[in-house]
């Protein structure tokens, strides 16, 4: 049997990347989607890729009626709300003193409101069912500090708090909520540059498994958070890094990668 058969989800940022990959993988697993995103074009292309088992939304999760709007279609096209993937997320690098108000006001609207005006919109439709589970995708960032990114890492700490209180909060309701910690992926947002080969996993000689991630390593965690192997798993952080947050190397000492070692 298919992991999520007879499932419906919302998956925010669906149109692209991780949330794209994460739909693809939800309806071969048996799962209904319904795929939320600001970009219409590419959310309703992937929309048709995934036939009748998808449908696209025009989805701002900033704002609450897009929310109202997602959630009613899900209920009225698919017959419920199993699970949310809180996906859609924005990055804003800047030393502190150049910080920007405004994009900092916006990273945070997406990053930290969409999340809990997710969790709003689909709570009472999971709780009349008694059951549900709620996936924010955070970061490796929400597990540690980083140089050149404060806003966007105080956001996913944000995202990993918020999950812990509504794993209380929703336990009690059959809700389970967890939080998916992606390290470095190559996506738009995870490599601006669209470097590729030797040029782009270079970048990753500090990462214990030596590369980058791909959209679909973060889609096969997300699944399995969602789907009843991970019953008893909620308020739980999943880092699917590379091992990343697992510490530093010290060069000179035994196992360090020669590229990091002093020359």
């Amino acid at each position: 049997m298919a992991r999520l058969e007879g499932k419906v989800a919302i998956i925010t940022g669906a149109a692209q990347g991780m949330g794209a990959a994460t739909a693809r993988l939800f309806v071969q697993e048996g799962a209904r989607v319904v795929l939320g995103d600001v970009l219409e074009d590419k959310g309703r292309a992937l929309a048709a890729e995934l036939g009748e088992a998808a449908v696209f939304t025009p989805l701002d999760v900033s704002r609450e009626e897009s929310w109202e709007a997602a959630t009613a279609l899900g209920v009225d096209r698919f017959g419920g709300l199993d699970v949310l993937v809180n996906n859609a997320g924005v990055m804003h690098w800047a030393p502190i003193e150049d910080i920007d108000v405004e994009k900092t006001e916006r990273l945070l609207d997406i990053n930290v409101l969409g999340n809990l005006l997710g969790a709003k919109a689909v709570v009472p439709t999971m709780k009349k069912a008694g059951r549900g589970v709620i996936v924010n995708i955070s970061s490796v960032d929400g597990l540690r500090g980083v140089n050149g990114l404060a806003a966007y890492t105080a956001s996913k700490w944000a995202v990993r708090g918020l999950t812990k209180a509504l794993a209380y909060e929703l336990g009690p309701a059959g809700i389970r909520v967890c939080s998916v910690h992606p390290g470095g992926v190559d996506t738009t947002l995870g490599n601006p540059g669209g470097l590729v080969g030797d040029d782009l996993q270079s970048k990753y000689v500090g990462v214990p498994l030596q590369r980058i991630g791909e959209s679909e390593d973060v889609a096969r965690a997300t699944l399995f958070v969602a789907s009843d192997e991970a019953s008893y798993i909620s308020g739980a952080e999943l880092a699917v890094d590379g091992g990343w947050s697992a510490g530093t190397y010290y060069p000179g000492l035994p196992g360090t990668p020669s590229a990091l070692m002093p020359s």
